[in-house]
């Protein structure tokens, strides 16, 4: 999904496709998109930063290993990396300094949560030659 978003930048800023399209067209759309923008990029941050702390997460991971690590660490990155795509897309159609913001921000996030096998390794109780 990060090269999507990547993608969907330079598809934009290099002309391909029209920036603005709803810039300014409708102001009520426009804020109600910021709003819910808002509130899931918001949420989405430190529930993605704090998911494996959470009882079940962590009783999972001591269970199943792997195989919750798996779906769990997919679903961390989907919290931080579906809210960085339509900030990008917002941003790019409504061109509101707001959605690059949380864009920013929430790409500052990803390094903190993404799977590396010395993270892997201790979020599971696994040794690293384990996964």
């Amino acid at each position: 999904m990060v090269v999507l978003a990547v993608l969907l930048l330079v598809i934009f800023e290099t002309g391909l496709a029209d920036q603005g399209l709803l810039a300014g067209v409708n102001n009520g759309m426009e804020f109600a998109v910021t709003t819910v923008m808002e509130l899931l990029t918001i949420a989405s941050i430190p529930l993605a930063l704090r998911l494996f702390k959470f009882k079940k997460v962590d009783a999972d991971l001591q269970q199943r290993h792997a195989e919750a690590l798996s779906k769990w660490g997919v679903m961390r990155l989907a919290m931080l990396e579906l809210p960085l795509l339509f900030n990008i897309l917002c941003y790019e159609l409504f061109l509101n300094t707001t959605f690059g913001y949380m864009a920013v921000i929430t790409a500052l996030c990803l390094p903190l949560v993404w799977p590396s096998s010395d993270r892997c390794a201790a979020e599971s109780y696994l040794t690293e030659s384990e996964i």
